[in-house]
């Protein structure tokens, strides 16, 4: 198992994807919550089973996976369903995630959180991907062309931005082009590197 492990987060639409692919790129080991959220309600899970006999078959699609848009629409249009729903994948979710770490033989590992402002003791140093709001809502729409409101309901249900900011060690700034993203990412990657050998 690696020694040191950079939580990395940011808010729907920022581009901890982008981020995270780029340090995998390198060869480092990349736990994410997002992956790992979706494996424990895949098809033929106990997770999803429970998740049908509480919504219904209509949350689950015609291939047998969960309906993912409407889980969507439905968790950040009642809090209430969004709770019991984080309250029975949250703990499978930590299992995949602790044990990725675990098996990682890379000289640092990356956690990709979900936009939370949680730290766990498995983190030694926080980047946050920053972006403006605006423009998270456009690359959210133009991903998942969900509709404004459900896009405002996600926004305001995770910590604001200035939460997040507060959190950092270190922020990557991706409101411009890939090339400037390239750079900052590489910067990190050598700063890790260091804290991964002297840490």
């Amino acid at each position: 198992m690696t020694r040191f492990v950079v939580g990395l987060t940011g808010g729907i639409g920022s581009g901890k994807t982008a981020v995270s692919n780029r340090f995998l790129a390198k060869n480092i080991t990349v736990a994410d919550a997002d992956i790992a959220a979706r494996s424990v309600v895949a098809k033929g899970t106990e997770t999803l089973e429970i998740i049908r006999n509480r919504l219904g078959d209509d949350i689950i699609d015609s291939t047998g996976e969960l309906d993912r848009p409407k889980m969507r629409t439905l968790v950040f249009g009642k809090p209430d369903i969004r709770q019991w729903l984080e309250s029975i994948t949250h703990g499978p979710i930590m299992n995949l995630l602790r044990q990725t770490l675990a098996d990682a033989s890379s000289p640092y590992a990356l956690l990709v959180l979900s936009a939370g402002t949680g730290r766990t003791p498995l983190i030694n140093r926080m980047l946050v991907v920053d972006a403006p709001l605006e423009l998270q809502k456009q690359r959210v729409a133009a991903r998942d062309h969900s509709a404004p409101e459900t896009i405002d309901a996600i926004i305001a249900a995770q910590p604001t931005r200035a939460a997040r900011l507060a959190l950092a060690d270190d922020i990557i700034d991706n409101s411009g082009l890939p090339t400037a993203l390239d750079k900052q990412v590489e910067t990190l990657h050598q700063q890790y590197l260091r804290f991964a050998d002297y840490d």
